[in-house]
C-alpha cells in the first residue's frame, strides 16, 4: 500500500456513443478524431454525481485530455467552480494498431489476459506500461501538493490499474477484480483511492 500526502478520488468518464452504438469496436486513436462524445445518459450520470462530489470539497481536478474525459471534467468543474488541469498521462490505454478495429481482432491476437501485462500491441502499451504511467502521474502530483482533495478523471483501464497498484495488488489479483469479483470501475463511477 502506497501512502500519499493528499486524498484522491477517481472518476471514470460518463457513457459514450461508442459504448452504445459501437460496442464491438476499440475506441479510435488518442487524436480525438472522430470525437467520442458522451451520450445524454452519460452526461446525466455525471450531473447526478455532482451533489456527492460537492460534499467531497474537491480542491483540484486533473483530467485526461481525451474528449470523453475532458467533457466529463467540464461538467464537474462548472458545478464546482474549479479549473481543469488537462494531462496526457491519465489517457486511456494506447492499443496501437487496434484503435478503430473490432475488439474481436484485438482479443484474437491477445487471448490471454495475463500476457496483456507484458505484451504490447504494435505501436501501443501493455498494462504494465499503463501502471507505470499512472503511478508516475500520481507520484508527481503528490509531490506538488499537500493535504488537498484531488479528483482524477480518466478511463477504465488506467483507473483500474492505478487503484490496484495503490492497494498493492498482484497482476492475478487485478485480473480477479475484473473477471471474478466484477469490480472494474464503471462509466460514471466515483471512487475514493
Amino acid at each position: 500500500m502506497i501512502k500519499f500526502k493528499n486524498n484522491y478520488f477517481l472518476l471514470r468518464h460518463g457513457e459514450t456513443n461508442y459504448q452504445v452504438k459501437k460496442k464491438s469496436f476499440v475506441y479510435p486513436s488518442w487524436s480525438n478524431k472522430p470525437l467520442v462524445k458522451l451520450t445524454k445518459k452519460g452526461e446525466g450520470e455525471i450531473k447526478n454525481l455532482i451533489p456527492k462530489i460537492k460534499k467531497l470539497k474537491i480542491d483540484l481536478i486533473y483530467s485526461s485530455d481525451i474528449f470523453r474525459a475532458k467533457r466529463t471534467a467540464e461538467i464537474v468543474a462548472k458545478e464546482l467552480g474549479l479549473n481543469i488541469i488537462l494531462d496526457k498521462r491519465p489517457r486511456d490505454i494506447n492499443l496501437g494498431v487496434y484503435h478503430g478495429k473490432t475488439k474481436a481482432e484485438f482479443y484474437r491476437d491477445f487471448p490471454d489476459p495475463k500476457k496483456r501485462f507484458s505484451k504490447r500491441p504494435q505501436g501501443g502499451e501493455s498494462w504494465n506500461d499503463v501502471k507505470k504511467r499512472m503511478v508516475d502521474f500520481l507520484t508527481k502530483i503528490d509531490k506538488k501538493y499537500k493535504n488537498k482533495k484531488i479528483l482524477i478523471i480518466s478511463h477504465g483501464d488506467p483507473l483500474w490499474l492505478l487503484e490496484g497498484v495503490i492497494k498493492g495488488m498482484t497482476n492475478q489479483e487485478l485480473l480477479d477484480e475484473i473477471f471474478i469479483k466484477k469490480n472494474y470501475i464503471k462509466v460514471g463511477e466515483l471512487r475514493k483511492l
